[in-house]
């Protein structure tokens, strides 16, 4: 058995500087892999892309601007709820930039889903499944 827990969202896509658009968000914990969480960004059946995220820092970015580099999160006020914003830089474009997605979530979605996570896989007693990662490597032998 896999313990997991997943959770579908719908999140809002910034386009341009105060357009948005919804994209569902598929939210996955692996116990096998603890301190992880996998998205997945869809829309119309297409997947836009996939992050791999620490889970200790999508739980900071509820509180606080957390980040550096490829992956930022900090918490926004949107009138009547509070979100998650999220920033994500990817790949060199051609034009010599690099792409860039910011992506806004509703902060308590996404803190009932890190409190299941919690349930599974406290803070702090993570540890990774050595043996399931070495029986992968050496069957790929």
């Amino acid at each position: 058995m896999k313990p997991s827990v997943h959770k579908t969202l719908v999140m809002q896509l910034r386009t341009g500087a105060t357009d948005r658009f919804p994209v569902l968000a598929r939210l996955n914990y692996d116990a096998r892999d603890p301190y992880a969480v996998t998205v997945v960004f869809s829309h119309d059946g297409r997947v836009l892309a996939r992050w791999r995220l620490d889970r200790e820092m999508l739980r900071t970015g509820l509180r606080r601007p957390v980040g550096a580099g490829d992956v930022r999160f900090r918490p926004v006020s949107a009138g009547r709820w509070e979100e998650l914003r999220m920033e994500f830089f990817g790949d060199a474009r051609p034009d010599g930039g690099c792409r860039h997605a910011v992506v806004f979530a509703r902060a308590s979605a996404v803190e009932s889903f890190l409190s299941r996570t919690h349930d599974m896989v406290a803070p702090g007693r993570e540890r990774p499944y050595v043996d399931d990662f070495l029986a992968e490597v050496f069957a790929e032998s």
